[in-house]
């Protein structure tokens, strides 16, 4: 039995193919002002008033006007002063001193280096073959990791 490589594509591959291209098109041309309902203007077209055409209409006949009622007054308005109070501060509380933060340890590069060279000589003691190689990246990197935090706590107990 011989394996050879699918070349065909499958139909809903090409099917969304087609539908992100379409839908593509179709913003790029409703953008570009292309469809007949877009509201898209190009940047040198200025936008002119449209003026209808006057027609001449005959006025209509004057008939008797219906009695039109009074305009309603005119309200005033009023407005209101809006005061705004300012309080004196608080007293102040005496307070005890607030205690120094402690010093947060630094990262040591001494530490990782020394950890991952012992790491790396442990993980290049298990295994054979690539299983070898892997063992030692893993152990130097732990022991990078290990290091580094051996070297912050004796930082924070000095």
């Amino acid at each position: 039995m011989e394996h050879t490589p699918r070349t065909r594509i499958h139909p809903m591959m090409a099917f969304a193919a087609g539908s992100v291209a379409l839908v593509s098109l179709i913003g790029a041309a409703s953008i570009a002002g292309l469809l007949p309902n877009s509201h898209a203007t190009n940047a040198g077209d200025v936008a002119a008033p449209v003026v209808a055409p006057v027609t001449s209409v005959a006025p209509a006949p004057i008939q008797a006007a219906a009695p039109a009622t009074a305009p309603e007054p005119r309200r005033v308005v009023e407005h209101k002063t809006i005061v705004h109070h300012t309080y004196a501060p608080a007293p102040q509380v005496a307070q005890a001193p607030a205690p120094a933060p402690a010093p947060v340890a630094q990262n040591s590069i001494v530490g990782m280096g020394l950890g991952a060279v012992v790491g790396g000589l442990l993980g290049n003691q298990v295994g054979s073959g690539n299983g070898r190689k892997l063992a030692t990246i893993a152990g130097a990197v732990g022991g990078g990791y290990v290091g580094n935090e051996i070297a912050k706590n004796q930082q924070q107990q000095r």
